[in-house]
């Protein structure tokens, strides 16, 4: 495919600025977008053990199966992310009971990460509906232009952390403007999770590690390395993916301490690099009680193995700072890595999860994303659940599933109210919610 036809797709041409900026030349890489050129390939069973023998029952599986798998996803993926930090403290910078006209209470907390106020942090936003009955369940989930940018309230805290520069003059000089200020607000159904009894947490990614190559030097993977920025990775140390993830563990340990909020019915949720980290962290942490994921491709939800559209050399090329070291080693080498894709939406088994793609989104590989979905369905079935229930990808708009949700939307890499009326419709249904 020529530099000038990627440059007309709104999503490629975003790829191509990128790779520009970095130093890449797309005509370096060509995508395939051929089914008749996915390349045979054979995937790991989830459901044989390293020495051969088969996982037949759900306890097999949690005690044997899933720790093995889950181990070589740490090592050879996303890399070995610390635990909770001690000393981690929590402090409310702003509550509104009558926000979004009386609809919400809005609150703004910040969590110091280190309990020191000089050290990391993230900057949590959240609407908690008003008629609702108390605890209410959450949607979390990172956002990419800071809290303002998920909703034009002018009450919203303006990040000041670093942010990569964008169009329409929302950032100047690496920093967020009030032309930010509800930038992405139709990727967020504010209104809608509220009226259906939903509370919606998130904060900036950048808040954890900003998204360069150098980003770790001023994020979480510093701060909490006694070398700081002259901490030299080992192999299979975390990443920013990882690191990302760990960020929304910590914004669940807050989940747990507010009385507003059902800490047993958390949904996290993301929508392409964040739906790679939601990955991560429903599979890591197993106190979220649902996952989505949203056009996450390569290195969420999509087979490796396909190499279709995005592959494990291009986003290690691209993005190097977003998986272990150790994941580099199988750049077009798919078939050498110990797992694939459609393990990752194993291990969160038996809570539900939603996987979803969009037709003109082949970067992200939709029917690779179907496939791992339908791939992990043998590992619900230990647990005696119903996974998509259908054998063939859907057509579009045709939402499919059980406790494995599915959907191939109409349009390009986004997130809409279409997707969104899909994860409530998910979630009320596995949360008992009308």
């Amino acid at each position: 495919m020529a530099i000038s036809s990627l440059m007309k797709s709104p999503v490629l041409g975003c790829l191509c600025i990128w790779l520009a900026a970095i130093g890449v030349s797309a005509a370096a890489f060509q995508p395939n977008y051929d089914e008749a050129k996915v390349p045979e390939y054979r995937l790991p069973d989830p459901l044989v053990l390293p020495n051969g023998k088969t996982i037949e029952d759900a306890k097999t599986w949690e005690r044997k199966g899933r720790p093995a798998i889950l181990k070589l996803f740490t090592e050879h993926v996303y890399g070995r992310a610390p635990g909770r930090p001690s000393g981690m403290k929590f402090h409310t910078w702003s509550y509104d009971r009558s926000a979004l006209d009386g609809k919400a209470t809005r609150k703004e907390i910040i969590i110091y990460l280190t309990g020191k106020t000089n050290g990391p942090s993230i900057e949590l936003l959240m609407y908690v509906p008003n008629q609702a009955r108390k605890p209410v369940p959450v949607f979390l989930g990172l956002n990419y232009y800071g809290n303002q940018s998920i909703h034009p309230d002018p009450a919203i805290k303006i990040t000041e952390r670093w942010m990569r520069q964008g169009k329409d003059d929302i950032v100047v000089n690496n920093r967020a403007t009030e032309k930010s200020r509800g930038y992405q607000a139709s990727r967020w159904a504010i209104e809608q999770a509220l009226e259906r009894g939903f509370a919606v947490a998130t904060f900036y990614y950048g808040d954890i590690e900003p998204d360069h190559e150098e980003g770790w030097k001023t994020g979480v993977r510093a701060a909490l390395s006694k070398r700081g920025a002259q901490t030299v990775f080992g192999p299979s140390d975390w990443g920013a993916l990882a690191a990302w993830a760990w960020g929304l563990s910590r914004a669940m340990d807050y989940i747990e301490k507010d009385r507003d909020l059902d800490a047993q019915r958390v949904v996290v949720f993301g929508h392409s690099r964040h739906g790679k980290a939601a990955l991560w962290a429903g599979a890591v942490d197993q106190r979220f009680a649902i996952v989505i994921s949203n056009d996450s491709g390569c290195g969420g939800a999509a087979l490796s193995r396909r190499r279709f559209g995005e592959t494990v050399e291009r986003i290690n090329t691209a993005f190097p700072h977003w998986f272990c070291d150790l994941f580099k080693q199988y750049n077009g080498r798919e078939d050498d890595l110990p797992v694939d894709q459609h393990e990752l939406i194993a291990l969160i088994a038996p809570r539900p999860v939603y996987v979803a793609s969009a037709d003109k989104d082949l970067w992200a590989d939709p029917k690779g994303e179907f496939l791992a979905a339908k791939h992990a369905e043998p590992v619900y079935r230990l647990y005696g659940l119903a996974g998509l229930g259908v054998e063939e990808m859907p057509g579009t708009n045709q939402p499919v599933g059980h406790y494995i949700g599915y959907h191939l939307r109409s349009g390009t890499h986004d997130i809409t109210a279409y997707d969104w009326e899909q994860y409530l419709r998910f979630a009320a249904r596995h949360f008992g919610m009308p």
